[in-house]
């Protein structure tokens, strides 16, 4: 028993390590980067002609590769070829090259708590942080990609009072007669964006092309760690509702699958930019490494055709936003499994549902947590009660475990038959008090996974000092909480007979207490509320049975 308590304790000191690292890559280190990449306004870099194999290659119904013409090289962007579009959740700047999105910063969502005003940067186009957006149009003809230059109606667009869209146009003409209007449509309380091409044909020859959208980042700054934080591109086809292509896998081969409806995204913590087709048509979707330095995650759409005379037209839409299952649910079919709550979604998704019901009712999260503590113990209160009453009635037999020891000395063989000859006897199953702590762990790590994960929590406040439930407390004070509930919880269960054991039982409060400080407050909150309901429900059941 007292082997298989203190190997228990063990792995929660493991598991605790584990998590802590996770927090570090999840939390920690991404916040350092969303503050490297606050300050938007440095010069952006050039693009050079190796970038422009992120243009995606040409299918065989439209022509072959080798037959394009020649794009230009495109210059460093300036404030010239800049149009700022401003709503009432994003703050975006599109590029006149290309037409496409170079910087987007989320306004109501303030990359740390102690600047309210200095917004998550969540695209830019910096050497340290480069995401952006590309589409285009590719055809054997003239026809805009992400690279040729388009014509603005204005450098500045914002959503007024009263105004539900807010349309951004973009023009683009080749001397063939063919005329592109790339429109983008910006919604109110919303972080779905439109994208239309309307193709109006004067050639004289028939037009074919077909539009693509992808993103282009850069791989994030990695750190060594014990637990893999994911950030990288996901597809959504037929048959594989979610799959992860990391950048270790496009540097060993592009990724192509063809299917109907779908999309794409790249997850980087609390958000996500995903590229969402029609769902009836048949789409392409690819990913690929540029040099192992740039990726790419995008979708080759339907073939668009314009006799000379006519119209082609072809939309998408491009979600660039919080990762909230309320917004992505509505918008596609499996999107909100970008909220990654990883092999436990099946105890994390009832978990963060229950909260999100109670801080309708509390308005605030960290009581959520506490009373989705408290709700949790009820749940398991009858399995708890009789692994407390078997550590009650072993607590009764210390003296009689002392008595054995003496009578047996060194010889650990007789005195092991002698105590479990004892605990039949007695009708005491020396497993049961390893049982809560076997039944909440899952439960332990998929709230951990709920902290982490939704972004609801994000800088979310508790009451007085704990203002972010997903940073550390910056006082100890709930660690030292936490230390001194285990201190106590240590006292009603039974002593180890083995003098090495109970010294390591000993230290187990001073350890966790270190390993907890650095935890995210939120998660230490649910396990000191966790020890007090267990120390009160355990402290009643070993007073009743007189084992106090």
């Amino acid at each position: 028993m007292d082997n298989l308590k203190t190997f228990f304790i063990f792995g929660l000191l493991i598991v605790s390590l584990l998590l802590w690292e996770a927090w570090q890559n999840d939390y920690v280190r991404p916040q350092q980067a969303i503050q490297a990449a606050a300050t938007i306004n440095e010069e952006l870099p050039a693009i050079t002609t190796e970038q422009q194999q992120d243009l995606p290659e040409m299918p065989v119904a439209v022509s072959s590769v080798e037959g394009l013409p020649d794009i230009e090289q495109p210059t460093a962007a300036t404030s010239a070829n800049k149009i700022h579009v401003k709503t009432d959740l994003i703050d975006v700047y599109l590029d006149t090259q290309g037409g496409d999105i170079r910087s987007l910063a989320f306004l109501k969502y303030p990359a740390e708590s102690k600047t309210p005003d200095v917004p998550v940067q969540f695209m830019a186009e910096t050497a340290s942080h480069f995401f952006v957006t590309q589409s285009g149009l590719r055809s054997d003809v003239a026809a805009p990609t992400h690279y040729d230059q388009y014509t603005a109606e204005a450098s500045q667009y914002e959503l007024a009072d009263g105004q539900d869209t807010l349309i951004v146009p973009l023009h683009w003409q080749s001397e063939d007669g063919l005329s592109v209007i790339k429109t983008y449509r910006f919604h109110r309380n919303s972080y779905l964006i439109d994208i239309d091409y309307q193709v109006e044909n004067n050639s004289g020859e028939r037009f074919t092309a077909y539009p693509y959208a992808q993103f282009n980042r850069i791989r994030p700054q990695e750190d060594s760690g014990f637990i893999y934080t994911y950030t990288g591109a996901v597809f959504s086809t037929e048959g594989n509702e979610y799959e992860k292509i990391d950048f270790d896998d496009l540097d060993d081969a592009d990724f192509s699958r063809t299917a109907v409806g779908g999309w794409t995204a790249m997850l980087q913590h609390y958000f996500v930019a995903a590229l969402i087709p029609n769902s009836a048509q048949e789409n392409s979707f690819y990913g690929k490494s540029i040099n192992q330095r740039n990726y790419t995650a995008g979708i080759k759409m339907p073939t668009i055709n314009a006799a000379n005379g006519d119209v082609a037209q072809a939309s998408y839409h491009m979600y660039l936003g919080p990762k909230e299952h309320k917004r992505l649910e509505v918008i596609a079919d499996n999107l909100d499994l970008t909220v990654d709550y990883g092999k436990l979604t099946i105890i994390s998704q009832p978990l963060f549902t229950v909260m999100e019901w109670i801080h309708r009712l509390t308005n605030n999260w960290g009581w959520s947590i506490v009373f989705l503590t408290v709700l949790i113990k009820l749940a398991f209160y009858r399995l708890s009660a009789a692994s407390y009453r078997s550590m009650a009635g072993m607590r009764k037999l210390t003296p009689k475990l002392a008595t054995l020891k003496e009578r047996f000395g060194d010889d650990k063989q007789k005195f092991n038959q002698a105590m479990m000859e004892l605990y039949r006897t007695e009708k005491i199953n020396p497993l049961g008090g390893c049982l809560p702590i076997l039944v909440q762990m899952p439960v332990f790590l998929a709230f951990y996974w709920v902290l982490v994960e939704s972004i609801e929590l994000r800088q979310a406040p508790f009451i007085f000092w704990l203002q972010d439930l997903t940073a550390m407390d910056p006082y100890f004070i709930l660690p030292v909480l936490f230390g001194l509930s285990m201190f106590f919880q240590q006292k009603l269960n039974p002593a180890p007979q083995d003098p090495a054991q109970a010294m390591v039982m000993k230290a187990f409060p001073v350890v966790f207490t270190v390993f907890f400080a650095f935890f995210p407050s939120g998660l230490v909150l649910y396990w000191v509320v966790n020890n007090i309901l267990s120390i009160a429900q355990q402290w009643h059941i070993t007073r009743k049975l007189g084992a106090l």
